[in-house]
């Protein structure tokens, strides 16, 4: 294993939410980079419970009593999306780094203030967008830019799946639910990594659940300066997702492109248009890895070796921005300006 100056970056994860004990926890165990040292819950037997059976050394049954612990470098933020931007904050100014689960925040201007604080306090915070440094997005964004498919001019994508229970924080609107931010948020920040530009204007609408008040189908187009980008999110759907690129000369599509598995190896599609059979389709797959693996020893280097982390908290507002955009036009019924 290679020798790493300072030692792995301590880690402690602030709750036991399930992205982070089925996902993250498991995928940074596995870095060279990072290393989980604590988690904390408000219940400390759950704490307790979930340290013995993922194997981290400490249990904490307050949130402001692992940010005091002095060992601790840096905190992944799992909490429900009404408590990134509060803890956030507060991990900040205990000195703590960042890396706070998507969506950062609720608003454009919840995120600046965390700008603000990272600003004063000097520490690295990024949103975890784990899909943005996945070799299969990398390798994509590669031909898109080395002209493979032509110019790019038109992204459509897809993300979905099935949940009605109304106790679930992605059915709680208050708590930050619905479509556009769970899963929407996606295609919206690969749009952008594609055409790596912002949207001038965007357009959206949605379909709210009557009992629930989240938006279970959101559709939305992102003008940039050399195409656009369309997709549908939805929490009431067939669980179905895909990403593709078509340029004036081919396509790419990435076969499973947002939840990619940590257990089998990931393909993308290249076709060359030569027909709509498919005949010019040729693919690529990509060794097996583990995208959450990946996210924390980037993030955990950039902490050691002072470079940038992989979704910067500037461009999370920037992502927040369009989010916002396309709720205000599907209540205007108007292109929006992010």
């Amino acid at each position: 294993m290679q020798s790493i100056q300072g030692g792995r970056v301590r880690w402690e994860v602030l709750s036991t939410a399930a992205i982070g004990v089925k996902k993250v926890i498991p995928g940074m165990q596995k870095g060279e980079w990072s290393e989980v040292t604590a988690i904390a819950s408000r219940d400390l037997r759950k704490a307790e419970a979930v340290a013995r059976e993922l194997g981290i050394a400490k249990a904490y049954g307050s949130y402001e009593e692992i940010l005091s612990d002095p060992q601790i470098e840096a905190i992944y933020n799992p909490l429900p999306n009404q408590l990134h931007v509060p803890w956030s904050i507060k991990a900040a100014e205990a000195g703590k780094h960042v890396l706070c689960e998507k969506p950062l925040s609720l608003t454009v201007a919840e995120a600046r203030a965390l700008l603000a604080v990272q600003g004063r306090t000097g520490v690295k915070i990024g949103e975890a967008f784990m899909v943005r440094t996945h070799p299969q997005w990398l390798r994509a964004r590669e031909l898109v830019q080395s002209g493979r498919i032509g110019p790019l001019r038109a992204i459509v994508g897809f993300f979905s799946y099935f949940n009605v229970d109304p106790a679930n924080i992605r059915n709680i609107a208050e708590c930050g639910g619905g479509a556009l931010m769970d899963v929407g948020c996606y295609p919206v920040t690969t749009s952008r990594f594609m055409f790596g530009e912002e949207p001038s204007r965007v357009f959206g609408l949605v379909e709210r659940d009557p009992a629930m008040k989240v938006d279970r189908l959101t559709s939305a187009i992102l003008d940039f300066s050399f195409g656009q980008s369309t997709f549908t999110c939805s929490t009431q759907l067939v669980p179905y997702q895909r990403m593709h690129f078509l340029g004036t000369k081919g396509r790419i599509e990435i076969e499973i492109p947002l939840n990619a598995p940590n257990d089998r190896p990931c393909r993308i599609f290249i076709d060359d248009g030569r027909d709509i059979f498919g005949s010019g389709i040729t693919s690529e797959a990509f060794p097996t890895c583990d995208q959450y693996s990946i996210q924390g020893d980037i993030f955990s280097k950039a902490v050691r070796e002072g470079g940038d982390v992989p979704v910067s908290l500037g461009d999370a507002v920037k992502n927040m921005a369009v989010i916002e955009a396309i709720f205000r036009s599907a209540e205007s019924g108007r292109w929006e300006t992010p």
